[in-house]
């Protein structure tokens, strides 16, 4: 910085936005202009070619080039891309690298604006070192936004001990086709669950002071999970009905409650309007209804896709423009088409009022989340957030409460110990396969990760030693059978056999190969691996087959990212457990439910289906799609929403209403007791569901409202309370008005969408009622008395 003066952008002392606006008199265009673009470790090329002649800030080794920096960073820059997780570079170094690079923004450019370093964290931090949790549909089947909430706080600590202050998650998709590939990453079908854990993500993310905490990235804005085809980037189709009150609800919850500080557009167009260039959505909806005063930033390469893949800009320059107006602050990971602004204002096809906007919103987080003031990180101090053992207990505990116990005939689970274990499936013994797609060893199979990882078949036999045998079977993918033979001896000579089966998960862009399908491990979920069949991939489920020819008691755990059509495992094998996605681990998580060390509490997020050409099967269906069948099939899906077993039993009693009539504005207590009636302590999650009885529009069957999670001992029992706001019960009406209606209503309370246990009606009466702006509700309240 060359300026000699202390200018009031320096004052620490004065409010944000004085020293916003002291920022921006000072500011050209061309460095209005940088503070929305973004400097990756290394330029990310949609071409080999590309990549070859690029300008990369980071050498091979990690390593500054400062005649590059300089060339990128002249007139500042707005943010730093994954310096440490695209960079491959080790805590303390991610940590040094920041701090040099944001001293060179300090020292060498006219103003001194430091950038803003970003990463991304889905199931933790995504580089090298980084703890890494459950994926998002295995932390959504716990329904316990506490332990999102915590975890969150942890990886919040690890990403600021590196000089990070912003992430480029949650997902707040609601997944309700599961060929989609990435409904891996969500937190399921349901909108009300997928708000609450977001939110709860959100919240241990930021933390309760903007300076101490990382600002969270909510996307994909909006719609994402539902292209067409399941399709990644797809085009969507839907009415604006669902729009609002599906796909748009928890990302108005996770702003309007809980102040998420920034969001990212989805790929896709909505009724051939692509999202990065829609005004209607990123400024009408996000700023203007809802308030939304934070940045909004492209997923990446999103804003050139205008050009390069739905073909509605000419070329950049207008992908850039497009953008800018619609409401898109900062173009990500690196500059492609806001490089072209400058031009455009200059030229007369971009106003430089609209930079200054943007700018303004950018520059404002710098200053909130005290960037501006010191972007330094202290880095002999790195180490104690990281290291081997960082968060591993954690990681263990989410991991074992999101597995779901599926089927437990004659309860065969939990294994008594004492058993010679077959230990075979190609998902035993894969450490990449316990992990989700944004994990770092998944995301980047080709580099080094130093995170050990836990596989089901390291943690049985370190409790068991030499009752367990091993044998692969197959491999994920492809016609090779040549390993059935030990599969099956191993479990013939063993009292019991454990089938690890399911996916792999990684980002799979590359075009269809013509021997794909003889590959031993195509990524079949993940960003990008959408499929057409939900069967086990590969010849698992022929391996299945053969294990339970030899009548050895059979358990099949499913190790996936999404869930598959086991129909015919349904109807022959007498244990299954889903554990999603674990984590590091998840190995551990595992073996903790199937040798009884933890009682299973994951309950799905999401219906699964009996077979692909049975979709839609989510619980919350209109009654004529729920209702109408197949000529083979049914309507009901194989498992419903909401479902999970335990080693013990509950009973519930009946449901209780503090009130049978309510006003339109008004609430309703909603009370049940639960009973472990079994023999061991156990969770249960109660959850609350209601119905209308006399819609003017076709409305869902029923609808999640609210739940609580439950721990009882045996003999015990809890009350459990859920206070209801009348305005939960508000739609859309034909005029697109938020509205109660007067009618009765049936609260429903059980262990699943399909599994209710009790019943109670109420009547909302008096007239008809348009929630005001700042009437909504989005959650309820809940609590518990034992």
């Amino acid at each position: 910085m060359t300026a000699t003066d202390n200018p009031p952008y320096r004052d620490a002392s004065l409010p944000v936005e004085r020293r916003v606006d002291d920022l921006l008199d000072r500011m050209t265009l061309e460095e209005k202009v940088a503070q929305l673009t973004a400097v990756p470790a290394r330029y990310m090329a949609l071409d080999e070619s590309a990549a070859e002649s690029a300008v990369h800030l980071l050498d091979e080794d990690g390593n500054i080039n400062r005649d590059n920096a300089r060339e990128l960073i002249g007139d500042g820059v707005g943010h730093f891309t994954r310096l440490g997780g695209g960079g491959s570079l080790e805590p303390e170094r991610a940590a040094e690298v920041t701090n040099e690079l944001q001293e060179m923004v300090q020292e060498e450019t006219r103003l001194g604006i430091p950038a803003v370093p970003h990463e991304e964290c889905l199931s933790g931090y995504m580089g090298p070192d980084g703890t890494t949790y459950p994926q998002g549909i295995g932390l959504a089947s716990t329904w316990n936004p506490d332990l999102v909430e915590e975890m969150t706080t942890r990886i919040r600590e690890q990403l600021q001990a590196i000089g990070t202050v912003h992430a480029l998650s949650p997902v707040l998709d609601v997944g309700r086709d599961p060929r989609w590939g990435r409904t891996e990453e969500t937190f399921g079908e349901d909108e009300y669950l997928v708000a609450e854990m977001a939110s709860a993500y959100v919240r241990g993310l930021q933390g309760e002071d903007p300076t101490e905490g990382i600002s969270a990235t909510v996307k994909h804005f909006a719609g994402h999970a539902v292209g067409e085809g399941a399709k990644n980037r797809s085009s969507v189709q839907i009415g604006e009905r669902e729009l609002r009150e599906v796909h748009l609800f928890p990302f108005e919850a996770a702003i309007r409650e809980t102040g998420a500080e920034s969001v990212m557009n989805a790929y896709h167009d909505i009724d051939g309007v692509p999202c990065a260039k829609d005004r209607s959505l990123l400024t009408g909806i996000l700023r203007e209804e809802w308030g939304f005063d934070g940045t909004v930033v492209s997923d990446y390469f999103s804003v050139r896709y205008l050009d390069d893949e739905h073909g509605v800009a000419a070329d950049h320059y207008e992908a850039g423009i497009q953008a800018l107006e619609a409401g898109m602050d900062v173009e990500l990971p690196q500059v492609a088409a806001y490089d072209k602004l400058v031009d455009a204002v200059e030229n007369g096809d971009l106003a430089e009022e609209t930079v200054d906007v943007a700018a303004r919103r950018v520059l404002r987080q710098k200053v909130e989340k005290g960037v501006l003031d010191d972007p330094f990180v202290d880095v002999d101090s790195v180490s104690e957030e990281f290291g081997p053992d960082a968060d591993r207990d954690y990681a263990r505990k989410l991991g074992r409460e999101s597995v779901t116990l599926l089927k437990n005939a004659d309860d065969l689970l939990p294994l008594v110990g004492e058993e010679d274990v077959a230990v075979v499936g190609p998902k035993a013994d894969t450490p990449e396969g316990q992990l989700g797609d944004y994990a770092y060893a998944a995301h980047y199979p080709e580099r080094d990760a130093n995170r050990e990882v836990v596989t089901p078949l390291d943690a049985l036999e370190e409790r068991l030693g030499d009752q367990v045998t091993y044998a692969e079977g197959c491999t994920t993918t492809g016609p090779a059978t040549e390993g059935f033979e030990d599969a099956v001896a191993a479990a013939e000579d063993s009292d019991v056999a454990v089938a690890f089966v399911g996916t792999r998960s990684a980002i799979a862009f590359s075009d269809p190969e013509a021997d794909m399908v003889e590959q031993p491990d195509v990524p079949t979920s993940g960003e990008g691996a959408d499929v057409t069949d939900l069967q086990l991939p590969g010849v698992q489920q022929e391996l299945v087959e053969e294990l339970h020819d030899t009548d050895t008691p059979l358990v099949v755990v499913q190790v996936t990212g999404k869930p598959h059509a086991i129909e015919w495992i349904d109807d022959n094998v007498p244990a299954i457990l889903q554990a999603w996605l674990p984590g590091e681990e998840g190995g551990h998580g595992i073996a903790d439910v199937l040798l009884g060390d933890h009682n299973p509490s994951g309950r799905l997020p999401l219906s699964v289906p009996k077979n692909v050409g049975q979709l839609p099967v989510y619980y919350s269906r209109k009654p004529n799609s729920r209702n109408e069948n197949h000529v083979y099939t049914d309507e009901d899906p194989l498992y419903p929403f909401g479902h999970g077993l335990s080693y013990t039993e509950f009973e519930y009693g009946e449901v209780s209403l503090s009130e049978t009539e309510v006003g339109p504005a008004d609430t309703v207590t909603a009370s049940v007791t639960v009973e472990n009636t079994g023999d061991v302590a156990g969770h249960e999650v109660v959850q609350l569901y209601t119905h209308q009885d006399n819609p003017s529009l076709a409305r869902p069957v029923q609808e999640l409202r609210g739940f609580e999670r439950v721990h009882l001992e045996p003999g015990e029992s809890a009350t459990v309370t859920v206070t209801l706001s009348t305005a939960q019960l508000a739609f859309h009406d034909t005029d697109m008005d938020l509205v109660v209606e007067p009618d009765t209503y049936e609260v429903r309370v059980g262990s699943s969408a399909a599994d209710i246990e009790s019943t109670a009606t109420f009547d909302v009466v008096g007239e008809r009622y348009e929630v005001p702006s700042s009437g909504r509700a989005y959650f309820s309240d809940s609590s518990v008395e034992e």
